[in-house]
């Protein structure tokens, strides 16, 4: 149970569709971090906390950071890519669905592209709550300076693994039409838009960790 809890929803999704539990790792965070790192990230890493202290020391423009205004293009962000994979196939702007066609390729194609538009987005705000945190306060540049260095090292790693998101989708697309061959197609609906939304849940975490750091900061230091 607790280490379900620590999961992602989108790996509780996932791992719920296996037909057995998946083994849990025992490793702590740092061990596994570590598979993820390189000596080049390793090195990278040791540069960027030596570097720190004169980040924190750098003078900022005169910027009046409003952790609303940030919230609130977090929010917007969520709801237009959630309004995105919950919108029916066949609305306008997709392409129709054929209810007759069992093939996976119609989903297959509608799942990369919500992915696309999820990657595009979220980098987008990543970047500009970075910039935010970058001219608010000491403590903060650091923080953005920490992300901005672990985004690209660990983000071709999670890129690799949330292109696999696909082929559970399909296992489960071919488990659904075998157990329930008179009404698959909703409940298949329902999971891909499920899966979808957890991914963006988890996309949006660094971004969402950097904004509610903000508005501590400005809790503190109004």
């Amino acid at each position: 149970m607790r280490s379900n809890f620590n999961r992602s929803a989108l790996v509780r999704q996932l791992a719920g569709w296996q037909p057995t539990p998946a083994e849990v790792s025992r490793q702590d965070l740092a061990e596994r971090l570590g598979h993820w790192l390189n000596v080049a990230d390793a090195i990278a890493l040791s540069s960027l906390h030596q570097a720190l202290p004169a980040v924190a020391r750098a003078r900022r423009p005169a910027v009046s950071a409003s952790a609303s205004s940030v919230q609130a293009e977090l929010q917007r962000v969520r709801a237009t890519l959630s309004q995105a994979i919950t919108a029916p196939p066949g609305e306008p702007g997709d392409e129709p669905a054929d209810d007759a066609d069992a093939s996976f390729a119609l989903h297959h194609q509608r799942c990369l592209e919500q992915q696309r538009r999820m990657e595009m987005s979220v980098d987008a705000l990543r970047g500009h709550v970075r910039k935010t945190l970058s001219q608010t306060s000491p403590r903060l540049a650091q923080l953005a300076a920490l992300d901005a260095v672990l985004d690209p090292m660990l983000g071709g790693r999670e890129q690799k693994l949330l292109s696999t998101v696909p082929v559970f989708l399909k296992a489960r697309f071919d488990q659904l039409r075998q157990t329930h061959p008179g009404g698959w197609q909703p409940l298949f609906e329902h999971e891909l838009q499920q899966t979808l939304l957890a991914e963006l849940d988890l996309r949006l975490q660094p971004v969402a960790g950097m904004v509610e750091a903000l508005g501590q900061e400005v809790k503190q230091h109004p």
